[in-house]
């Protein structure tokens, strides 16, 4: 289990079990709350996702209240997908939530704050030798001879020339720092600052960018009420999430309302019902990638080490201007690279709102001793507002834009469950089940056209210029899905479980939209026959194969058309950059698994170790084909990812009593994938969307791990690097 989250403020978390085993698919596991499906997809953009510009808005699995949590289990292996569909190909985590109790009314209140700072020892180190410039030229411009090389040498202010530094520079290479020299610097140009016209020491900051950064402070209060009577209960909360980020004007609060009830309406007939609702709203989410919106970008490949983070905070404070170190010239009259980053966070921000409800309802018969019914009817749906601005006076073009978005999934299940002893030897369990899914996303996104007319009104129409058309999409998703399990136990010492579905859908060519797949698995109790062991408390060996097949992501199988801006009174259409294709079939994934669970000395030691490989094959995915065809990719079939590892977990009891017991688990796990073809004379597939700062690019490559990152690296000789005739190393191509 491999749980990876963003540290951003409210960023989102990845988790992935037992490797990542489709190229361009889905690969996070499958969470289930009380039986409800809920999506822990993100609602970044396409290039956030893939290491660019843009906010980390989260994962709607997040939205899970943590105080309403009774017990995590986690589903590894393909053998659970007959219950979950082709979702749970990537494991499943199962969360059961609390109820209440009959005959019984009880209160709980938690209460509890979290403080958090940035760990400086990774921060960047700066030099503090040299400022503001990339080079010290000895003139600024033709025959205007600088006193000390590498200023600006110029009439600021109509007294006679002064020196400054080299303004639109955003980078310390220039004069050394000199605390005798006295430089007319950013906060002379500014008439508000008590600097204004007087020079300066040129010395390094005092307070560098790590000084920057908040202290972070998360509160979390919450309440619950359970009970119930003789023929029922109940539990009803709600709790309150405050948190501020490292970072200025940022902060997220979440309200989470939560309801479950159950009652016994005649007897052997039980309704069951939870109702859960979220609502998160952010506000300065913290930018990401290659920005101006990320500070972390600036201050750690833009900055100028004699800028003092206190003293542009005191600037911004004064009237809320950008007034920046990094003006575009020596008046002062606007900033050409990088915002005072106060302005940023406190101008240039954005706010998000999302609604979550999910819940279900169900009805439970008890036929007999051995037979029950269930009909379940589940909903999981988030609403999606988010808004991003650029204001008037920033480097960029002032801008707003909104984006709207909706996911909305209904299942419908029905499961006859059995579980009878056919006779004193012979065990057996069984379900028939079938599941309807119905899901739809929608999402539209709209943004302002040349600037802003009135600063600080943000709205799509203050647009400069008319908007172009908004980005829509739309996505239906149906699957219809048929299963059976059964159980068979021998003495509670041998097990054979064996599984089947049949799952049809929506986004598969009618002719190949069907797809079975079956598991089978056994196991041994052989501590069962070792009964006269003493120090051998259970014991059991046990092997399962199992396959599973996924369908495509909507809208890959027939072309569809973009509807761009139309020029002037004509509309226009453009064919996508991906072609679809009407010959798609489902992405399988084979895996076995064997392992070994054993406890000893009353359960007070134990361990539990597995070996697993699982290989994906027909992965569908989108290749580079050459633009003489009209587009730049192509689904296809093609491709196959292999996983195969060990996970091994121990655990001891050192202190057990009646009333007390501590143990202590150890696990260590460790995942080998590899890329194991892919389409025809195709040999890598970059991953991003667009490669990241230096070339470094994201792939998927024969014979290489998947997600290999790859990039430019010097040209040795003997173990020397080459230094080219302009003086600069040699690097790979």
């Amino acid at each position: 289990l491999d749980i990876k989250r963003s540290n951003a403020m409210g960023g989102s978390t990845n988790v992935v079990i037992r490797g990542a085993k489709s190229i361009s698919g889905n690969n996070q596991a499958l969470f289930v709350v009380d039986g409800v499906p809920v999506s822990n997809a993100s609602a970044n953009t396409l290039n956030q996702q893939t290491g660019r510009a843009g906010y980390d808005y989260g994962n709607a699995a997040a939205d899970i209240n943590p105080d309403d949590v009774a017990s995590v289990r986690v589903l590894k292996g393909a053998a659970a997908t007959a219950l979950y569909g082709s979702r749970a190909s990537n494991g499943v985590i199962i969360i059961t939530t609390k109820k209440g109790s009959k005959n019984s009314t009880n209160v709980t209140v938690n209460s509890g704050v979290t403080f958090g700072s940035i760990d400086k020892s990774t921060f960047i180190e700066y030099q503090k030798e040299y400022g503001q410039g990339y080079n010290s030229p000895a003139t600024d411009g033709p025959g205007n001879v600088v006193p000390t090389p590498g200023f600006w040498y110029r009439d600021v202010f109509g007294t006679g020339r002064v020196m400054t530094p080299q303004f639109s520079s955003d980078a310390s290479y220039g004069p050394r720092f000199d605390p005798n020299l006295l430089v007319y610097q950013w906060s002379a140009l500014d008439p508000f600052s008590p600097n204004y016209q007087k020079a300066t020491p040129w010395v390094a900051a005092a307070n560098d960018p790590s000084t920057f950064y908040k202290t972070s402070v998360a509160s979390n209060q919450s309440i619950s009420i359970d009970g119930g009577g003789d023929k029922g209960t109940y539990k009803i909360g709600y709790t309150r999430n405050d948190e501020t980020g490292v970072l200025p004007n940022s902060k997220i609060t979440k309200n989470l309302f939560n309801f479950g009830a159950s009652y016994e309406i005649v007897k052997d007939l039980t309704v069951t019902s939870s109702v859960n609702y979220s609502k998160i709203d952010g506000l300065g989410r913290f930018g990401t990638g290659y920005s101006g919106l990320n500070p972390n970008q600036g201050f750690r490949q833009w900055w100028n080490v004699g800028a003092d983070i206190k003293e542009l905070k005191e600037a911004y404070d004064r009237n809320n201007k950008n007034v920046s170190w990094n003006w575009s010239d020596a008046t002062g009259t606007k900033p050409i690279y990088a915002d005072n980053p106060y302005f940023s966070r406190y101008q240039n921000f954005q706010n998000d709102t999302r609604d979550h409800y999910f819940g279900n309802t169900s009805l439970n018969y008890k036929v007999n001793d051995w037979f029950d019914v269930i009909g379940r009817v589940s909903y999981d749906g988030t609403f999606d507002l988010q808004e991003e601005r650029i204001a008037v006076g920033s480097t960029g073009v002032a801008s707003y834009s909104r984006t709207n978005g909706t996911f909305a999934e209904t299942n419908f299940d029905l499961l006859l469950n059995f579980n009878k002893n056919i006779t004193e030897d012979f065990s057996f369990k069984g379900l028939l089940g079938a599941n309807l899914r119905r899901s739809k996303l929608t999402n539209i996104n709209a943004r302002t056209n040349g600037g802003l007319v009135v600063p600080q009104l943000y709205s799509l129409s203050n647009s400069v210029s008319a908007i172009e058309a908004p980005v829509e999409l739309y996505e239906r998703r149906a699957v219809d899905g048929y299963f059976a399990s059964t159980t068979f136990g021998y003495k509670d010492l041998v097990f054979l479980d064996a599984t089947i579905r049949r799952d049809q859908s929506t986004t598969l060519p009618t002719n190949k939209n069907v797809f079975w797949y079956p598991s089978i698995a056994g196991s041994f109790a052989f501590s069962n026959l070792l009964k006269d062991v003493s120090w051998l408390s259970y014991g059991k060996l046990r092997v399962n194969y199992a396959e599973v097949g996924s369908d495509a992501p909507p809208l890959s199988v027939f072309d569809t058309y973009a509807k761009p801006t139309a020029f002037g009174s004509i509309p226009m259409f453009s064919m996508a950059d991906v072609k679809n294709n009407a010959n798609l079939k489902p992405e399988r994934t084979k895996s076995v698994e064997a392992g070994l669970d054993a406890a000893f000395l009353d359960n007070r030691v134990g361990f539990d170790v597995t070996f697993y490989k699982t290989n994906t094959i027909d992965q569908i995915t989108p290749v580079p084909v050459t633009t003489a065809t009209g587009s730049l990719r192509l689904f296809v079939n093609a491709g196959e990812v292999q996983n195969k590892g060990v996970e091994v977990s121990a655990f001891v009891v050192p202190v057990k009593t009646s009333n007390f017991s501590w143990t202590l688990n150890l696990n260590w796990s460790r995942n080998q994938s590899k890329v194991l073809s892919l389409f025809e004379n195709v040999s890598n597939i970059e991953l991003n969307a667009a490669s990241l700062s230096g070339g470094v690019t994201y792939n998927a490559a024969i014979g290489q791990p998947y997600g290999v990152i790859r990039g430019t690296n010097f040209v040795f000789v003997n173990g020397q690097k080459v230094v080219n005739a302009d003086g600069y190393y040699q690097v790979t191509p």
